[in-house]
């Protein structure tokens, strides 16, 4: 029996009659709701990996899939749309695998009387950054719901890769000592989203970090660095996957507070508005778990690649107590970083 002392939350995760939001934030109910209700009932091995993304392997070579909906609010936001969102947000889930990303399917789901200007805008956004991310959306379907039942627009998409890590990408491989980096600054997306949602008379010029990861992974990978396990912090933030990684590793994990990237604006808001930004989503940055002796190495990797100038090293892995997220505080002291149970902000994916 472990020593450790619990930490979770002890209000009710689940019993719920009704789906609520908190079903779909990322954070505790939401995991508890997949576990018990999905992965019980399809009884699949990937789905209890409890990764966004799987590697199958049907013969000449490994591939990599995944499927992901996005509702964001406001569809269009400083940095980005639901079009483009819709695309990054997939092609990441499959570089998480350790796969460069090559086939979309996509399905729209359009509310009736959204203009048609604005649907000419999400699919030419989309159609440009497929281009970009190195992908051909090859299969799609559209369905129309009567006014006031779709909120303007929802994408569903499915993105399929060919693997190209040799070894697994896997929260098992990861080993105490081990060292943690961020690809980039946290917290850009949803407070993007959330002020252009909300109208919060915030002046800044901060922008969705909405962008493709697969070249940074990629360049990675293609280097030799030993990378044990990647995550994209969106729903939940860098906290939440965190949490996510040490409780399927059985390993703790220490970040110094310091460390972790937050750009002025993005923090400022967040005081404002009493929120951790390392509980607010991104959409263009992952978490790496490799070796010490790999750190520095895959650091100047990640900043050299666009998008990673501002990658660093905001902690490592520990024996323990299992599943135990600490923050280490710039100012002294400690606290644990638990997963949340609903979210922060809603709808910004």
């Amino acid at each position: 029996m472990s020593d450790a002392p619990d930490l979770t939350c002890p209000l009710p995760c689940s019993d719920y009659p009704r789906v609520v939001l908190a079903h779909g934030g990322g954070g505790r109910v939401m995991h508890r709701l997949i576990r018990e209700l999905f992965v019980a009932a399809f009884d699949s091995p990937w789905l209890a990996a409890g990764h966004d993304g799987a590697v199958i392997d049907p013969g000449g070579g490994a591939l990599a899939l995944t499927t992901d909906a996005f509702t964001v609010r406001p569809l269009f936001f400083p940095g980005g749309d639901i079009g483009s969102l819709a695309v990054h947000g997939t092609v990441n889930d499959l570089a998480m695998c350790g796969a460069r990303p090559r086939y979309l399917t996509a399905s729209f789901v359009l509310e009736e009387g959204l203009p048609l200007d604005d649907l000419r805008r999400v699919v030419a956004s989309m159609a440009g950054a497929a281009r970009r991310s190195g992908v051909a959306v090859v299969a799609g379907d559209t369905k129309v719901v009567e006014r006031g039942k779709g909120d303007g627009v929802y994408i569903a998409v499915t993105g399929v890769g060919q693997v190209e890590s040799r070894a697994p990408i896997a929260p098992e491989r990861v080993r105490p000592g081990d060292v943690v980096l961020v690809s980039g600054p946290v917290g850009d997306h949803g407070v993007a989203v959330m002020t252009a949602r909300e109208g919060i008379g915030i002046e800044t010029d901060l922008v969705s970090d909405s962008a493709p990861v697969a070249d940074a992974v990629l360049a990675l990978i293609r280097a030799g660095v030993d990378v044990r396990c990647l995550r994209d912090p969106t729903r939940g933030g860098l906290a939440t996957v965190l949490c996510e990684i040490a409780s399927a590793a059985g390993i703790g994990v220490r970040v110094a507070e310091e460390a972790i990237p937050v750009r002025p604006a993005v923090a400022d808001a967040c005081e404002l508005l009493g929120l951790d930004p390392c509980y607010v989503a991104c959409e263009g940055r992952f978490v790496a778990f490799v070796p010490e002796a790999d750190g520095e190495r895959a650091l100047a990797i990640l900043r050299a690649t666009p998008g990673g100038e501002g990658a660093r090293r905001i902690g490592r892995a520990t024996s323990g107590p299992p599943g135990t997220v600490v923050l280490e505080g710039a100012l002294g002291g400690e606290r644990v970083l638990d997963m949340l149970s609903g979210e922060q902000l809603p709808r910004i994916c």
